[in-house]
């Protein structure tokens, strides 16, 4: 076990730290990096186990931070055992293709700490998925504020802890999980085909139960974004107007800058993150979401260049090459369109032509049949009232 502890200050907007009992020392620009930057030093003096750490802040300009490597943890408590994520499983490129699963795995993966990532494949209309466990401890997502929420309060890993007196920050989060999630929500539910949302989660069932629960699921989307027939197109052009709203606020504080606030990653990040990558590589290419978010390239950029870094560099296993839904992953930022394509119309074979004309001409020859004999079933009705008329005016004679 090896215990490094590293005394840091800031001057001149730069951190520094050195090892108070050695020779390690390193600087960043902002207290994540030099986090990371400590814990690589601390690494390749000695990596005979887990990596646990803490960072206090003594002043706002000093800290200490602490880097525990295998062995007990700071506080002297057993070493935790590794994260478990249980979420839904992986396509389109994507570790997890969940809206609601992703933006955990990312936050765990900003954290830098060991995960091991699980898919539970028999219950997709399950809404205690995501969650995550390690030993006796779980965290679901139906559970309080949800598995991000749990995980800061119960002190596993809280990123937010500098930003979350931030109104601002404050504001810009609930915008995100408000009006992005319910314009993801209802493309993936009412406003595609439907693919997309089988794919993530019945493909695994078999077809009658996988429709049933997606028409179950459809039903239970509309009334939660309050759909009806009769306010259908309103409320699509209301969270259609939403979600371009959000996409120019983000776009705007995001500017040049590799995080929305503090050069840090939050939860913020994690949620906008995980919906990008998933607008962008599980969404169809007709989507009029994905075709918003496409006119704010650092948007786009602020995705693919993370994705790279803590989803890419993370993944324990290649996506084969002959899996369609991952070719839209393999394309840099530059190649995406902005441009919702039409769906491609099919020619008819003459086959097809022929089988159509001749269903046309079978479905009239039924309907001329059945007018016939309604006709002549009327007037055989009527000649029977007559009949029977007539025999009464005999028997009264």
């Amino acid at each position: 076990m090896g215990v490094f502890t590293f005394v840091c200050r800031e001057s001149a907007d730069e951190w520094t730290a050195k090892q108070l009992s050695g020779e390690l020392e390193t600087s960043a620009g902002s207290t994540y990096e030099l986090q990371r930057k400590l814990v690589q030093v601390a690494l390749s003096s000695d990596s005979s186990g887990a990596v646990q750490s803490s960072f206090s802040y003594i002043t706002p300009s000093s800290a200490v931070f602490q880097v525990v490597v295998g062995g007990a943890s700071v506080d002297g408590n057993e070493e935790r055992e590794n994260l478990t994520l249980v979420a839904r499983k992986p396509c389109f490129g994507l570790p997890t293709a969940c809206p609601t699963c992703l933006p955990v795995y990312v936050y765990l993966r900003f954290a830098h700490l060991p995960l091991n990532l699980e898919f539970n494949l028999i219950h997709p209309d399950s809404d205690q998925i995501p969650f995550v466990e390690s030993g006796n401890y779980v965290a679901y997502n139906n559970e309080r504020g949800g598995v991000i929420w749990s995980l800061k309060e119960d002190g596993i890993v809280d990123l937010d802890s500098d930003v979350r007196g931030i109104p601002e920050w404050v504001s810009t989060k609930a915008m995100v999980e408000s009006w992005l999630a319910d314009a993801v929500m209802y493309e993936l539910w009412v406003g595609s085909d439907g693919k997309s949302a089988y794919k993530i989660y019945y493909s695994d069932l078999p077809w009658p139960i996988g429709k049933i629960l997606y028409l179950k699921q459809v039903r239970a989307v509309k009334q939660l974004l309050g759909i009806t027939s009769e306010n259908a197109e309103r409320r699509e052009e209301e969270i259609y107007r939403r979600s371009t709203s959000a996409y120019g606020a983000l776009s705007s504080r995001l500017g040049e800058e590799s995080f929305f606030f503090e050069n840090r990653p939050t939860s913020l990040d994690a949620v906008v993150l995980g919906h990008v990558l998933f607008t962008l590589h599980a969404l169809p290419e007709t989507s009029l979401l994905r075709s918003k978010l496409l006119d704010h390239t650092n948007l786009v950029k602020f995705a693919e260049s993370h994705k790279a870094e803590y989803i890419d560099a993370n993944s324990s296993a290649s996506v084969p090459e002959s899996d369609p839904s991952t070719s839209a992953s393999r394309r840099g930022p530059s190649q995406w369109s902005s441009k919702p394509k039409s769906k491609p119309k099919r020619e008819k074979t003459e086959e097809e032509k022929k089988f159509r004309r001749r269903t046309k001409y079978f479905l009239v020859t039924q309907l001329v049949a059945v007018l016939v004999f309604l006709s002549l079933l009327g007037g055989s009705n009527d000649a029977e009232v007559e009949l029977e008329d007539d025999d009464d005016a005999l028997n009264y004679d």
